[in-house]
């Protein structure tokens, strides 16, 4: 019987750098997933939406203003990017995003200038493409909208204007409309 040892297995540098390596991205991947599984939440954006997948297009969004939130994912380049936001709709069923004071903020430019998003409202995920609404008629239907849905809330996330209060100064709402998946 041979009482030799087998020799343990030497590892080179290269071959320490990508186990380290690996084991970097493993746990960058995991950190954003589980980064995405739970924010956007408060004042801390997210990144990809998860939950199922409506693919069919929506005409009334009334069912909106039973939800105090939603959350909204637009492309900023190598990320999505998710926030909360106040949305609403108005009796005819089309819904609206609020911002206030939004000049300047990184999504609402992305927003504008592409359109292109994703909504999700008690865990389903819809396809849809924002329009910043400039005309003041549309903008104070739709801030009339938004203080009925908040008054009509139990727990608003914000706490509302009172009901037929002016629509404030740099406060820009943005239209949404369903779009193929």
């Amino acid at each position: 019987m041979s009482g030799s040892i087998g020799n343990p297995r030497t590892w080179t540098a290269r071959q320490a750098a990508g186990i380290g390596a690996a084991a970097v991205v493993i746990v960058l991947a995991l950190g954003w997933v589980g980064w995405s599984a739970t924010c956007p939440c408060d004042f801390t954006p997210g990144s990809h939406l998860f939950g199922s997948v409506n693919d069919e297009p929506v005409s009334d969004w009334t069912f909106a203003n039973q939800v105090t939130l939603c959350q909204i994912q637009i492309r900023t380049g190598l990320l999505p990017h998710a926030i909360n936001l106040n949305c609403f709709a108005n009796t005819e069923g089309n819904l609206y995003l609020s911002c206030s004071s939004c000049d300047g903020k990184r999504w609402s430019g992305i927003a504008a200038a592409d359109g292109w998003a994703r909504l999700r409202l008690d865990g389903t995920v819809y396809p849809v493409n924002l329009t910043r609404i400039l005309d003041p008629a549309e903008l104070d239907m739709a801030w009339g909208a938004r203080l009925d849905k908040l008054h009509s809330l139990a727990e608003p996330a914000n706490p509302p204007a009172p009901l037929g209060s002016p629509r404030p100064d740099g406060w820009w709402t943005f239209r949404v409309v369903s779009r193929a998946g």
